[in-house]
């Protein structure tokens, strides 16, 4: 006898369909660039001795009121420091992330900046072998072209054969 619809959803035995969904699925939208930004906010405060002074004040502060002094003494952690390793390896799990997160978005940023120095790079030196191609050319274009010291040469040439003829024309 063959399962129904109803009775087949109700047996573990049998695969669900998976184009069937029983409630449909939310998806927590965020803003990626928005984390991005935190994370890098938090990587870098992380890196300042001003987080460092803290964080060791808070530890010394931490291990001077747990330090079992006496039975009455009231402590936050009933067993000593492991609460506060507790706390640094959880702050350790989510700085861990949070600082790669921060590296690969500063590595993403470099990475774009590389290519448009490239880009500049290769602009400028097409603008400069283009410039060379026309200085050189203004130079060929300019040992063609006739300078004063050869005008005045030739000038002199001319007056001197012009004299010369003048005075043959006269004998």
């Amino acid at each position: 006898m063959a399962d129904s619809p109803t009775e087949r959803r109700d047996r573990l035995d049998q695969p669900r369909d998976p184009r069937r969904a029983l409630r449909p699925v939310r998806r927590v939208g965020y803003d990626s660039d928005r984390f991005g930004r935190f994370a890098e906010t938090f990587a870098r405060y992380m890196g300042t001795a001003r987080f460092l002074a803290w964080m060791t004040g808070f530890i010394i502060v931490w291990v001077v009121w747990n330090v079992p002094y006496g039975p009455d003494r009231p402590r936050w952690d009933e067993y000593p420091f492991i609460f506060l390793t507790l706390m640094l390896s959880l702050q350790a799990s989510y700085a861990a992330p949070l600082i790669l997160l921060a590296q690969n978005r500063q590595e993403a940023r470099d990475r774009v900046q590389q290519e448009q120095d490239r880009r500049a790079d290769a602009q400028s030196h097409a603008d400069m072998e283009f410039l060379a191609r026309e200085v050189a050319s203004l130079r060929l274009g300019l040992g063609e072209v006739a300078t004063r010291d050869f005008i005045r040469s030739e000038l002199r040439d001319l007056t001197q054969d012009l004299r010369q003829a003048t005075a043959d024309e006269q004998d």
